[in-house]
């Protein structure tokens, strides 16, 4: 990929220096859908960038069951693996390539570098810090104080805004990981948005009407 590419994909870069170390050393992997990239217990020994496509970070408690904290875009990097790069700690999520991704991997060394060396690589490593913590707040605000009911109804506004769509193509047993809740619970919650004509259910399919944001608000 060309420095001018790097720069379409990531606005904010734009140091000619910094693009071309990027293009040199950065390493591209194409993911896709469904491939665990980052596993809890883990060394991260890259920083991933999104270029194209879309990542999943979740939790995962002792029991193995999930808990979505938030997207990654293009342009994109996950804060959390910054934090276990920094402090040379194991991955403490997991993070699912949610459709085809193509990945710019930093080495740890290469982003430790940067660091001192690139002040647009500091801003842009402090700023996805200070959006992550604002969404992880979302996701724990969401776990604290809104019923089941509403995070399942904010989760399939949320698939739609992002898949641009409103033919979702997803399990129940999908949404109730990223939920952390029983496949049973969210069947029931689903069955019950069809019964009010907001959804109807296909086979591992969800067709939401296109005013659901206003039916929902």
């Amino acid at each position: 990929m060309q420095i001018e590419d790097i720069k379409q994909k990531i606005p904010m870069i734009t140091d000619r220096h910094l693009l071309a170390e990027l293009a040199e050393k950065g390493v591209f992997q194409e993911i896709a859908s469904g491939v665990t990239i980052m596993e809890p217990g883990k060394f991260i020994k890259m920083v991933p960038l999104v270029i194209e496509g879309a990542v999943k970070v979740l939790r995962v408690d002792e029991e193995g069951k999930e808990l979505f904290l938030y997207y990654l875009y293009p342009g994109e990097t996950c804060a959390l693996s910054l934090t276990c790069c920094d402090a040379s700690k194991a991955s403490e999520v997991k993070a699912v390539a949610e459709e085809d991704t193509i990945i710019l991997g930093v080495p740890v060394r290469v982003h430790e570098a940067w660091s001192e060396k690139y002040a647009q690589w500091k801003d842009f490593v402090t700023q996805t810090y200070q959006r992550r913590f604002q969404e992880m707040l979302k996701a724990l605000d969401a776990v604290a104080f809104l019923k089941m009911d509403q995070r399942l109804a904010l989760y399939i506004l949320a698939k739609m805004k992002k898949f641009n769509s409103t033919d979702l193509q997803l399990t129940h047993q999908e949404i109730a990981n990223e939920l952390g809740t029983s496949r049973e619970v969210i069947s029931r919650l689903l069955k019950q948005l069809e019964k009010k004509k907001w959804i109807e259910l296909g086979r591992n399919k969800i067709y939401v009407r296109e005013d659901f944001e206003e039916l929902i608000m």
